[in-house]
């Protein structure tokens, strides 16, 4: 019992940081997505293919979320893009405050979009709100068909997935009909896309729909 009052407390102190990022976030016109996948799923190749499309087009600033190294952060800083690195040292999530830090360190007023790397881990991000529009879960084939029914809660509480290395498909024993089908069971709400972000096949689409979201939210932040 005293566990659970614990858990509660943490998160509840959790949520009341996130909201006021999300505050912040909307004072500025500044849609954040916070991206979520298992270790290997291609969170940051998705984000690179992410600014070679549309970083003309929108401003966009990272945090990169890692257990150690700053080595995503060094590939996404690259593009030219603001980029604020937090190494969790052996946390599985990223929490609202350590958004909150990072915050300080860009200029919200020169951006549009900001994404979110979350820590590689399906279970411990589920829960925890950072003040982000919506969660983007990306998931791999090679992870197999029946991921989205060994972490519901992930996919239960994300607007949309993304389905990666769908270019290995012919090598892989998973069928991504059934893989989509699990996941539309537990959230019918989902949003999908089929990419690669290696070959960059299906990246148009979701790069499309990206700008689409940061304009109508420019327009009202708070739908």
């Amino acid at each position: 019992m005293s566990l659970l009052t614990i858990e509660r407390k943490v998160l509840e102190r959790n949520d009341a940081i996130a909201e006021k990022n999300r505050e912040t976030l909307h004072k500025h016109g500044v849609f954040c997505v916070n991206i979520v996948s298992s270790p290997g799923s291609g969170k940051t190749t998705l984000i690179e293919r992410t600014l070679e499309g549309v970083k003309n087009l929108i401003r966009i600033a990272v945090i990169e979320g890692d257990v150690q190294t700053d080595l995503d952060a060094r590939r996404i800083a690259a593009y030219g893009v603001p980029t604020v690195q937090i190494v969790t040292n052996g946390g599985c999530h990223l929490e609202a405050h350590l958004i909150a830090d990072a915050l300080n360190g860009i200029s919200l007023a020169d951006a549009d979009l900001l994404l979110i790397e979350n820590v590689g881990n399906l279970v411990c991000p589920a829960s925890y709100d950072l003040g982000e529009e919506i969660k983007v879960v990306v998931l791999s084939v090679t992870e197999g068909d029946d991921k989205p029914l060994k972490y519901p809660a992930m996919f239960r509480n994300a607007a949309v997935l993304v389905v990666n290395k769908i270019d290995l498909l012919p090598y892989l024993r998973c069928s991504i009909d059934t893989l989509v089908a699990n996941a539309l069971g537990i959230n019918p709400r989902l949003k999908v896309f089929r990419l690669s972000s290696a070959t960059s096949e299906g990246v148009e689409a979701w790069t499309s729909w990206l700008v689409e979201s940061v304009a109508r939210h420019r327009k009202e932040p708070s739908a």
